[in-house]
């Protein structure tokens, strides 16, 4: 049983850098550009305790709903009690970074929105639903082509 209920506690190893990254960080961080609406993650860098987020929302994807000088307020969803609750939290950009969750998806809709203009021009009627991979075609293995392979179960051996 743990004997400290701190907001920190249990965290050494939910908050530490990872090996040889410890140290100042780096310019790149503070210089990008957070907008209302991007996804962000939610990851706490244990280097800087100034505005960082609570061990909850570490991991976390949110939206950004407000930009400030030195900090960014994300909506972050939370269940409690089989409800979920949007959850707003302002974390300072040390503990943020944008998140690659909806690159798939902007990656298929251009993709769609191409097939569309495509089809526009030539007048054929598309389907740009995702459809699920569909099982094998029926099909008969020739063994001269290929070798049979013998797959045997190991004896089990008792270790004492």
């Amino acid at each position: 049983m743990p004997h400290c209920f701190g907001k920190r506690a249990r965290t050494r190893d939910l908050f530490c850098k990872a090996f040889r990254r410890h140290g100042v960080i780096g310019l790149s961080r503070y210089l990008i550009n957070y907008k209302k609406g991007d996804y962000v993650d939610l990851i706490a860098d244990g280097s800087v305790t100034k505005g960082m987020p609570y061990k909850f929302y570490h991991g976390k994807t949110g939206r950004v709903f407000n930009v400030t000088k030195h900090s960014v307020g994300v909506v972050v969803t939370k269940s409690v009690n089989g409800r979920i609750i949007p959850k707003r939290v302002h974390v300072r950009i040390e503990h943020v970074r944008k998140s690659a969750c909806r690159e798939k998806f902007l990656e298929r809709a251009r993709a769609n929105d191409a097939r569309k203009a495509e089809a526009k021009k030539t007048g054929v009627k598309i389907d740009t639903k995702r459809q699920p991979k569909a099982p094998r075609t029926a099909h008969v293995i020739d063994v001269k082509q290929t070798s049979i392979e013998y797959m045997n179960a190991i004896k089990f051996r008792e270790l004492y």
